[in-house]
This record gives structure tokens, C-alpha cells and sequence, in this order.
């Protein structure tokens, strides 16, 4: 039997070999997500709204938006007997979760490091005090979408409304998520602390990494 993070690491593997030959996210998320950042202004009055006053909140709302694209498509990778297969394998339904939070969150920083530059070239928002501080953000912030929308796959899988209803589940439930990213870019923007925001971030990721390991083999259960 191979370790925890032996299973997680080669889910994760998988997947990225399967992106990599697809190339979905690349040939298709990231072209349509920089696109957004560039139609967005049309919807807003050039004379009355200053295009860095919005840069920022543009910013998250592509990186919510395709990044649980992503992150959701990860889910749809597996069908029913290949996760058949894992469970006859013996792969630990955690390290499943796991492997796959992990796999969808490197493709979720992926857009996130794509689509920052295209902001800042396009809409001159005010420059980061503390820019480093920026990497811890996203980060946290990838990381609990790609958990967020893997139970939301779990918990749908098999569904026929299931392209419909993940994104419903994942929306409401990443408010803390995007709250705590956005409030924590503009605290570093403005040169304050952080802290508070970045906690809300690593709650709510602890939050959905228990709720992910604790699920993790009764969903398994339902799906095969």
C-alpha cells in the first residue's frame, strides 16, 4: 500500500498529464479569461469610471469565475469506472481529494499569474506596496477554490444538471474566500496589516480541507 501523499501526488500527476494533453486550460480558459479583462470596460462608462478603480475587482471576478472553471473541469476528468478502478486499487478516497486539490489548484495559478499582468497593462491600477505579500494571497486563495469546487464535483457527480448546479454550490460558498483575497490585496495596497484577511483565507481552507477529508470516502461511495 503506498503512502497518503505517494496516492495524492500521483492523482495529481495524472491529471496534469491529462491537462497537458488536452491543453484546455491553456488553448481555451486562459484566451477566454484574458479576453474578459479586456470586454469588461466596455460595460462601464469610460468617462464616469476610472479604469484602475475597478482593476482590481475585474481581477477577482475573472479569477473566480474561470478559476473555478478549472477547477471543476478537474472534476469531470474521472468517469465512473475509473474511479471503479481507484477504489479497487485501494487508493485512499482522501488522497483522491487531495491529489486533485492539488492538480486543480497549480491550473488555478496558472490563470491567476496569466491574467495579472493584463491588468496592470490594461487598466494601470494603483501598484502593490508589498507585492510579494501577493503570492501568499493567491495561493491561499487558489487553493481553497480548487477544494471548494472538488466537493462541489463530488457532490454532483453523476447529476444531469451537474454543469448548472456545481457553480451554484461554489459561488455562495467562496464569499469568505473572495472576500479575504480582495480585502487583503487592497490592504496591501494601502501598506496595512493583512493579518485578519489572510486568517479568513487560511480558516476557510482549513474548513474545506476537513470537510474534503472527512467526505472524501462517503462520496466516493455515492459515485461508483
Amino acid at each position: 500500500m503506498r503512502s497518503f501523499w505517494t496516492q495524492a501526488l500521483t492523482i495529481t500527476r495524472r491529471d496534469l498529464v491529462v491537462e497537458g494533453r488536452s491543453r484546455e486550460t491553456m488553448a481555451v480558459v486562459v484566451p477566454f479569461a484574458a479576453a474578459a479583462v479586456f470586454v469588461v470596460p466596455f460595460a462601464t462608462d469610460a468617462l464616469d469610471v476610472r479604469l484602475s478603480m475597478i482593476a482590481y475587482p475585474v481581477y477577482w471576478l475573472v479569477a473566480l469565475l474561470f478559476g473555478m472553471q478549472v477547477a471543476l473541469r478537474q472534476t469531470a476528468v474521472e468517469t465512473p469506472s475509473q474511479r471503479r478502478q481507484l477504489a479497487l486499487l485501494g487508493v485512499d478516497p482522501a488522497a483522491r481529494f487531495t491529489g486533485r486539490v492539488i492538480s486543480g489548484s497549480l491550473l488555478i495559478l496558472v490563470v491567476l499569474a496569466v491574467t495579472a499582468p493584463l491588468v496592470f497593462l490594461f487598466y494601470d491600477p494603483e501598484p502593490i506596496a508589498r507585492p510579494t505579500g501577493m503570492i501568499g494571497v493567491l495561493v491561499l486563495f487558489a487553493v481553497g477554490l480548487s477544494m471548494l469546487a472538488t466537493l462541489a464535483g463530488d457532490v454532483t457527480a453523476g447529476l444531469a444538471i451537474r454543469t448548472s448546479l456545481a457553480p451554484l454550490l461554489v459561488v455562495p460558498v467562496s464569499v469568505p474566500l473572495l472576500l479575504g483575497a480582495a480585502q487583503a490585496l487592497e490592504s496591501l495596497v494601502r501598506g496595512r496589516t493583512t493579518l485578519p484577511w489572510v486568517l479568513t483565507l487560511v480558516v476557510t481552507d482549513l474548513a474545506l480541507a476537513v470537510t474534503g477529508v472527512i467526505t472524501a470516502r462517503s462520496l466516493e461511495e455515492a459515485n461508483t
